[in-house]
């Protein structure tokens, strides 16, 4: 049964897990990239990477002092009974987590900037809810720091670009960001939709596992050969050379309309973070 205090709970404990720790999928593909480098420097940055991720294990404490913004994807089953307000509740967990964790406070009124508290405010958290069939309940959890936020783009193509654009787009955004959004990189990608949910999309896409690959084919192609040209760029690991750029790139697609052709682009930090709760047995956990 879900109620008002068990999604409390598990949203301050959603956001613990993803502040302090990277799931197994992010830490597997560290260490597959650590491997690949040959060059000193590179290897020393993966280094001090998996020695700021012991510590924040052992100390509890976040990966990054950049603790970012959040953003989550609900799916609610029709025939679940909720009588309380998900997104006030999933408010007072980010207030609660921010006290207790404890995380910097980063939300700011955006025009007075004037600081909010308890990294809440108006539209803060972001909270977006699928309805979906059953019973079923599910909450995924992505964190975001401005340094990789302040590096979103979105373009509107022609429609006769086609998935060529995707990559001579991604390829020209990370060689003008370089080192700033904190590589190896996750690069989401949203193609299709429009100049509002493509965006989303591009978001969406970092949920999936990075050993998942994606269910089209097509965009799967493109995924690799996008990889394989980012990590000839030679930025590497926080932009001091290496083998590494990006970790993964992930597209996801949604229908649009015949004149148009949204592609959004959202990079991701080499602290991967996200988290995923879900129904099981009756009871909502993380997993």
């Amino acid at each position: 049964m879900l109620t008002e205090d068990s999604l409390k709970d598990t949203i301050v404990e959603m956001i613990r897990r993803a502040e302090t720790s990277l799931p197994p999928d992010v830490i597997n593909s560290l260490k597959r990239a650590r491997n690949r480098e040959r060059g000193q420097i590179a290897k020393f940055q993966f280094g001090q990477m998996f020695k700021n991720l012991d510590l924040a294990k052992k100390l509890g404490a976040p990966i990054c002092q950049d603790t970012g913004t959040f953003t989550f994807f609900i799916k609610l089953g029709r025939k679940l009974r909720i009588s309380f307000d998900i997104q006030k509740v999933i408010v007072r967990a980010v207030a609660k987590a921010t006290r207790e964790i404890p995380l910097r406070t980063n939300v700011v009124d955006p025009i007075t900037r004037e600081l909010a508290k308890s990294n809440t405010g108006k539209g803060q958290p972001a909270v977006h809810l699928e309805i979906a069939e059953g019973k079923d309940f599910q909450v995924d959890l992505l964190v975001k720091g401005a340094g990789t936020e302040n590096y979103g783009r979105l373009f509107m193509m022609r429609p006769m670009d086609g998935l060529n654009a995707v990559e001579q787009i991604v390829l020209s955004l990370l060689k003008e960001v370089r080192g700033k959004p904190c590589p190896p990189n996750l690069i989401g990608v949203g193609v299709g939709g429009s100049m509002e949910t493509a965006p989303l999309l591009a978001k969406l896409a970092m949920l999936r596992p990075l050993d998942l690959p994606n269910s089209d084919p097509e965009l799967e192609k493109t995924e690799r050969k996008i990889e394989s040209a980012a990590n000839s760029l030679n930025t590497g690991p926080m932009g001091l050379g290496g083998k590494t750029t990006v970790l993964k790139v992930l597209i996801e697609k949604a229908a649009c309309h015949t004149a148009s052709l949204p592609i959004a682009v959202a990079i991701q930090c080499w602290p991967a973070r996200r988290a995923k709760a879900r129904m099981i047995g009756g009871k909502l956990k993380v997993v």
